[in-house]
This record gives structure tokens, C-alpha cells and sequence, in this order.
């Protein structure tokens, strides 16, 4: 039996961005973090580098492969974390992709895809999770939703769909949970600086500042500095936590 010593944070799609941001935020915060990676190519082209960084904080870190869609590797996984790590105490599901296109060339292929991965891997882990943290009577669930989900995006219907019903989740769960002990909140993010918006043209880029209050793109830190104070609070839940600059304004 491994003897509990730190809280412990799970988070789903960790081995890069928004994800190996928060894996590092709660490191040096004194968690322990287990790092999901969808397999064994996330895993040592990220996952691995990642842990490195969050374990130079002194916290115990390791990776766990899973395919969040799938709602028995979640189980095989939570029980993997569990055992190794002492607990779960912070499930953030942060994995997420994108197949954007418009409504009317939107393949259905497409669409399940975005829906299987955003939005069903939400119910898997939150499913599996919370037999735990009742148990302990104790949790804080934070879920990573998107500006998307709030007002929609042209191209993004997919997206824009399962990041609303992450939402639903959310203030479900908080309802469902809330008498345990247990907080579960959202997160909204807005333009965040990453790989994708790095690459794109300046014409492009200057548009998307243009469109937020604040003229500038977020970064995966914001995102993780918010996750923390989520975590660390006792009284917020049922939330959706814009992290957009302005943008939905």
C-alpha cells in the first residue's frame, strides 16, 4: 500500500501546451502529478520530458498512457494512479483536439471524433474518479471547456458542442457531488499562445488580438495559474472560468 503523503492531480493530455503547463504549475506547488499521454509516442516525445521538470520540483511524477475516449482504459488507468500514487485528489480533463470545418462539409467522422475526445473522455474519468474522491470526501475537479463552448465558432460546430457540454457536465457534477466535499469547475480559454497560433500568418494574428479586450494573446500559464487557485479553493463550484482577455465580451 503506498503510504499517501502530498495531494495528488491527475490530468488527462498532459505531455504538451495547456496540459504540461498545469503538470508543472501544481508541481512546483507542492502536488504530486500524474501525467496522462494518449500512448507510448506522447508519452517520450513529451510525457517523459514533462515529469523531468515536475520531479526538479521535488513532487513525485509520473506518466500513465490511456486513451481518455475509451471508458475502460479511464478505469484501468484511475485504478493504475491510484495504486502507484497513493490517490487521487485533482482530476483536471484537459485533453482535447480539434477537426474543424464548416457545418455544411463537416463529415460525421468528424464530428464523433471531436465528441469521442473532448466530451465523452470527461464522463469516463469523472466517472471513474469519483468513487474515489467520495470515498475520501474530498475532491476538486476542473474541466477544460473553451470560449467556443460559451458564444460558438464559426467552423469549430464539433468543437463549439463538446466544449458546451463540458459545461453541462460541470454544473452537474458540482450539483451531484457538491455534498461530498467535492468542487468541479470549468475552464474557458480563449486565444492562447501555442504552436498552432505561432505558425499562423501575421495578418491572421493581428486579427485575433484585435478581436480581445486586451490585445494580446493568453498563455498556457494563465490557464494553469487558474487551474491552481480552482484547486486550492473550497467555495467556488458549478463555475465557468473565462481565461479569453476579453475575447467574449
Amino acid at each position: 500500500m503506498v503510504k499517501y503523503m502530498k495531494r495528488v492531480v491527475l490530468i488527462t493530455g498532459a505531455s504538451r501546451g495547456i496540459g504540461a503547463a498545469i503538470a508543472e504549475t501544481f508541481a512546483n506547488a507542492g502536488y504530486d502529478i500524474a501525467i496522462n499521454c494518449l500512448n507510448q509516442e506522447m508519452l517520450e516525445s513529451g510525457g517523459v520530458q514533462v515529469a523531468e521538470k515536475c520531479r526538479a520540483y521535488g513532487s513525485k511524477a509520473e506518466c500513465f498512457i490511456a486513451d481518455v475516449s475509451d471508458f475502460d482504459a479511464c478505469e484501468k488507468m484511475v485504478d493504475e494512479v491510484a495504486a502507484k500514487m497513493g490517490g487521487i485528489d485533482v482530476l483536471i480533463n484537459n485533453a482535447g483536439i480539434t477537426r474543424d470545418g464548416a457545418l455544411v462539409r463537416m463529415g460525421e467522422e468528424q464530428f464523433d471524433a471531436v465528441i469521442e475526445v473532448n466530451l465523452k473522455s470527461v464522463f469516463n474519468m469523472t466517472r471513474h474518479v469519483a468513487s474515489l474522491m467520495m470515498k475520501k470526501r474530498f475532491g476538486r475537479i476542473i474541466n477544460m471547456a473553451s470560449v467556443a463552448g460559451v458564444g460558438g465558432n464559426k467552423g469549430q460546430i464539433n468543437y463549439a458542442a463538446s466544449k458546451a457540454g463540458i459545461i453541462g457536465i460541470t454544473k452537474t457534477t458540482a450539483k451531484e457531488l457538491g455534498s461530498r466535499n467535492i468542487t468541479c469547475n470549468a475552464i474557458a480559454p480563449g486565444i492562447i499562445e501555442s504552436a498552432m497560433t505561432a505558425s499562423l500568418p501575421d495578418k491572421i494574428k493581428e486579427g485575433m488580438i484585435e478581436a480581445t479586450s486586451l490585445k494580446r494573446f493568453g498563455t498556457p500559464q494563465h490557464v494553469a495559474d487558474t487551474a491552481l487557485f480552482l484547486a486550492e479553493n473550497d467555495y467556488i463550484t458549478s463555475q465557468v472560468i473565462l481565461v479569453d482577455g476579453g475575447l467574449a465580451l
